[in-house]
């Protein structure tokens, strides 16, 4: 599977996720915990793989270097909204009202990733995205046999 498949098919995982944690009540304590707990992990092997592969294959390219410092940037942001969600406990009245900032991010990203970044990626590493998307696959591995280790 090419890179970019790789990403959107992780992507509608994550979108999916999110439309579920956002359907659950305050009352739905267990549920919350283990959905947002699904989610974290999906989000840190997600950036993981993208971090580490696909934005340095992208940013060697001038076309394509602006668009993936704001693809860190973006990650870096949805971090901090998730770890202060993380903090908060799931069935306080605050949680839903900073999940629905963090998802908004997360949608705004995955939207700006889909329409801008991927068609240039495609322009400028075409060639590249089988054998990324085969390093992403390897990297997503083992980072969910070390999560599963611990």
């Amino acid at each position: 599977m090419d890179a970019i498949e790789l990403l959107k098919r992780d992507h509608a995982a994550v979108k999916k996720l999110l439309g579920t944690l956002e359907d659950t009540t305050e009352r739905a304590v267990k549920t919350r915990q283990e959905l947002y707990a699904k989610l974290r992990s999906e989000m840190e092997v997600h950036e993981t793989i993208e971090e580490e592969i696909f934005y340095p294959a992208l940013k060697r390219h001038a076309e394509t270097t602006d668009i993936t410092l704001e693809g860190y940037e973006e990650h870096h942001v949805v971090d901090l909204v998730m770890a202060e969600l993380g903090d908060v406990p799931v069935d306080d009245e605050t949680w839903i009202a900073k999940f629905t900032v963090m998802k908004e991010n997360i949608e705004h990203h995955i939207e700006e990733e889909e329409e801008e970044m991927f068609p240039s990626a495609r322009d400028v590493i075409g060639d590249e995205l089988d054998d990324l998307g085969a390093q992403m696959e390897a990297r997503r591995s083992e980072l969910l046999e070390a999560s599963s280790a611990s």
